[in-house]
């Protein structure tokens, strides 16, 4: 069906993001409405009006992570593992687009393997969609675009989800929780939703432990930050500043780790959950990497595996720490092509001995 679009391109100016929705659902348009901010873009796929997918910048594969974490419970196929193959195959740098609709394809490819069926997509694809939309009628300002051709069209659609009922409930979704603001504090006007309060919905919907998993990632960002500021210093007084990844579900060895290496020396990346964490590595360039064998949901071994089938990581040199030492354990380790081998309890003398083993 021929449909009339939107006008091209339009400068940045006062926006009303549900009058747009409203023209290419009653117009029952075909084609991809992209909207920019200072900050962020968002991108809504429609066919004959109906919303096939929705997608926004900001945090792109955290928030596919959240809700395929969610899916897991239900779909023993979709494990961590899985998880991680996916981002590394689809998860790009910041900035870098040479993967278009990376979200979109990642979710494709997971049908592909089936790791989820096309009726496990089209629910995920719908929470997303309300999620995406929460953030999206936030707008007040920015510039639009609609184009009838884009990628999604050559690709598999899970659902045709109705324009209006989705808005009906994003809005009441808005309604309920300013009620329950209104209720918390008594007296106070709520405040308008913009898009970190949107982002929050999606945190309120993770369990207990993975609240503490997100926090805890948080304060590693924290620290790597504080870290960089040093290395910057470190490289205006041209001292040599190793950089060292240590992964580890445990918050006191990652603590001792920094303790035992010296800060004029080493640049100590933490990383507390390797599924949330791989583009953290892959930001930081490590000289090392110190990899926990026993950790919940993901073991060492497999994940230094994976490691080992991305390019940028087949010559960094890993290191398993375990607590394990038998002939069994150090096999797997080879058969992984691990680097070496750091046994708990360790020292300070046995961490930079095995540190600068593998540094050259």
């Amino acid at each position: 069906m021929n449909t009339t679009p939107i006008d091209s391109y339009k400068l940045f100016q006062k926006l009303h993001p549900l009058s747009l929705l409203a023209q290419i659902s009653s117009r029952r348009a075909t084609g991809c409405l992209r909207v920019f901010t200072k900050s962020n873009s968002w991108s809504i796929y429609m066919d004959e009006g109906k919303l096939i997918y929705a997608s926004c910048s900001d945090k792109l594969f955290e928030r596919l992570d959240i809700h395929l974490r969610r899916l897991n419970q239900q779909i023993p196929t979709l494990n961590s593992s899985a998880r991680v193959q996916m981002r590394m195959l689809f998860e790009t740098n910041d900035g870098d687009e040479s993967i278009s609709q990376a979200d979109y394809q990642a979710i494709c490819w997971l049908v592909d393997g089936d790791y989820i069926t096309y009726p496990q997509a089209e629910i995920l694809v719908s929470e997303l969609a309300h999620v995406v939309l929460e953030s999206f009628l936030t707008i007040k300002e920015g510039s639009y675009e609609f184009r009838s051709e884009h990628p999604l069209l050559n690709l598999p659609s899970f659902c045709h989800l109705d324009l209006r009922s989705l808005i009906e409930s994003v809005q009441k979704r808005f309604r309920s929780r300013r009620v329950n603001q209104a209720q918390v504090t008594p007296g106070q006007v709520s405040p308008v939703v913009d898009n970190a309060n949107a982002r929050s919905i999606e945190a309120k919907a993770l369990s207990e432990p993975e609240k503490q998993i997100s926090q805890q990632t948080d304060l590693t960002n924290v620290e790597k930050s504080q870290a960089n500021n040093n290395t910057n210093i470190s490289k205006s007084t041209k001292e040599r500043l190793y950089t060292v990844a240590c992964i580890d579900d445990s918050l006191t060895i990652l603590k001792s780790i920094q303790r035992f290496l010296n800060e004029e020396q080493f640049l100590v990346v933490t990383i507390n959950d390797p599924v949330k964490a791989l583009m953290q590595i892959l930001r930081s360039k490590p000289d090392l990497i110190l990899l926990d064998v026993e950790m919940p949901n993901l073991d060492g071994y497999e994940l230094c595996s994976l490691l080992r089938r991305h390019s940028a990581f087949k010559n960094i040199p890993i290191v398993m720490v375990t607590g394990r030492t038998g002939f069994i354990d150090r096999a797997k380790a080879k058969m992984v092509r691990a680097s070496g081998y750091l046994t708990k309890p360790f020292t300070q003398s046995d961490l930079l001995k095995v540190v600068f083993k593998h540094i050259s």
